[in-house]
């Protein structure tokens, strides 16, 4: 889910209301579609349907279509919410959609684990790791044109994609040195 979310830049209520092919409930916000180079996310937003590429990524083990892939064989889920709840100690997959607050939980909870920002309290890393940050962290940490990332992320101006973008280089294009200055 969490590598989903990240490299898609989805919003945590997207990330729950994927199906694993179209139409297949009535609560569904869109569905995914496996393809060789990648996957496709389509999504129901406010302003209409869109798509979200994700390309395979360099290692088997950061892979979010590799881990999807993954996780639907383990699971066995073939029809119906993408993303549910496990239960009995890992060994059972429920029928149910999780919800958008268990996201916000999963990044807490990962970033606690994974020891990120260690120079803060364990309670001030909580206050600071959300559902949001998938979208953000996709935002600030893509090295590409800027116009990239604001299409995967769905807005509609750059200057709403630039406040999601928490660290960013603004002199990564340096146009003086490019003109030869």
């Amino acid at each position: 889910m969490l590598l989903i979310g990240f490299a898609g830049g989805l919003r945590r209520s997207e990330i729950v209301g994927l199906d694993v092919k179209k139409d297949q409930t009535e609560d569904g916000r869109g569905w995914i579609e496996v393809l060789d180079k990648g996957l496709i996310v389509t999504l129901r937003g406010k302003t209409g349907w869109r798509e979200v590429e994700i390309g395979r990524g360099s290692s088997d083990a950061t892979c979010p279509v590799a881990a999807l892939v993954l996780w639907l064989s383990l699971a066995r889920i073939a029809h119906g919410p993408l993303f549910r709840r496990v239960t009995g100690q890992g060994k059972a997959v429920g029928a149910d959609r999780l919800n958008d607050q268990e996201i916000a939980r999963l990044v807490k909870r990962a970033a606690l684990a994974a020891g990120v920002r260690g120079d803060l309290t364990e309670g001030e890393r909580a206050l600071k790791f959300s559902g949001h940050s998938l979208r953000a962290g996709l935002a600030s940490s893509a090295e590409v044109d800027e116009r990239y990332v604001q299409k995967q992320l769905g807005h509609a101006s750059a200057e709403m994609t630039r406040k999601y973008q928490r660290r960013r280089d603004r002199f990564r294009v340096n146009l003086t040195k490019a003109a030869g200055l």
